[in-house]
């Protein structure tokens, strides 16, 4: 794993007196793997990792309760949406008090964090106008690139491209690792619940690099909805549940709690998937360096004969009310 509490007490990142605030959970990963925890003076109500995050002054906030169901946040965002209103809420009276040079936010997705839209008001009252990095992977190399982005703008391009070379590094080895494999799993990736929608942009590329085949999900595009009866007919071997936002615990709790129709536990697809519940806020929604341990996570489950780690505890949860296949059995941490 990349990201080190000591990369935060870097004494470059101390000497060089630049401000940034993150509004963006993956940026404030990157930016405290390269060494700049210490210029990082705000972030989002999200950001809570490295572990010193979040002692960091909180800048924007979500306007759904954090409490609501699925279904229920499901509906909010598109009321939001179709009125035409911001899903967050920026303190600008912080902005203002915390001065940064630079801000890091995205244009990806306005569902999951803050976009420079949303920032306008503030912005506005900024004086100097810091400089906006604003993030906008769709793949690996995407990502990559975005690590090289900051790393630049922060005067920290050598670190970055160390981190890049890391991350490319591990991905090519289960790749290698799982090239000779002829069998591939089926695999769905769920991004959402209520309602079903399958992960798009990299995580397609993430089971493909880890020897699974994505039937679902198309690489470079957006996740979108499915019903329940396109996962019957995908006839997946393996279901891969990665709410966006959630942990393996978290996802796990929301699938038991799920009532399905009688033709989804029927299926012979399903009776004989393998289940599991994932940490995607760690390890597949957030587009940093973290995404490596992802692919060794997808590729210890798809293929745990050929690809041997150490997978944490907590990383990865099976659902143990489903038959399991014996890929199931082997790949449980």
């Amino acid at each position: 794993m990349f990201i080190q509490e000591s990369m935060s007490h870097s004494p470059r990142a101390r000497v060089s007196g630049m401000r940034i605030v993150s509004l963006l959970p993956s940026a404030t990963e990157i930016l405290f793997a390269l060494g700049l925890g210490d210029c990082v003076v705000g972030v989002s109500h999200e950001c809570d990792f490295p572990a010193q995050a979040r002692s960091r002054r909180v800048v924007i906030r979500s306007r759904i309760p954090h409490d609501a169901a699925p279904g229920e946040i499901d509906r909010l965002v598109r009321e939001f949406v179709a009125r035409g209103e911001s899903l967050y809420r920026v303190d600008g009276d912080a902005l203002r008090e915390l001065a940064p040079d630079v801000i890091a936010t995205q244009d990806l997705c306005h569902v999951c964090a803050a976009s420079p839209n949303d920032l306008a008001d503030a912005l506005s009252s900024l004086q100097p106008q810091p400089q906006i990095i604003s993030l906008n992977p769709h793949n690996l190399a995407d990502v990559c690139k975005d690590i090289l982005t900051v790393g630049d703008a922060a005067d920290r391009a050598d670190a970055a491209r160390e981190v890049v070379t890391q991350f490319e590094a591990r991905i090519s080895a289960v790749a290698d690792a799982v090239a000779g494999i002829m069998e591939r799993p089926k695999v769905v990736c769920l991004e959402w619940l209520v309602p079903f929608y399958v992960g798009g942009h990299w995580v397609p590329e993430m089971v493909e690099r880890a020897g699974g085949q994505d039937v679902l999900a198309r690489a470079n595009h957006r996740s979108f909805p499915v019903h329940v009866k396109d996962v019957i007919a995908a006839a997946p071997e393996v279901i891969l549940l990665m709410p966006c936002g959630y942990d393996a615990d978290q996802a796990a709790a929301e699938y038991r709690a799920m009532q399905f129709p009688p033709e989804w536990n029927a299926s012979s697809a399903i009776r004989g998937a393998s289940v599991f519940a994932l940490d995607a806020n760690g390890y597949f929604s957030r587009p940093g360096p973290r995404l490596a341990d992802g692919v060794e996570t997808l590729a210890h489950i798809f293929h745990p004969q050929s690809i041997s780690i150490a997978v944490p505890a907590g990383r990865i949860r099976r659902i143990t009310n489903t038959r399991a296949a014996t890929l199931a059995k082997h790949a449980t941490p």
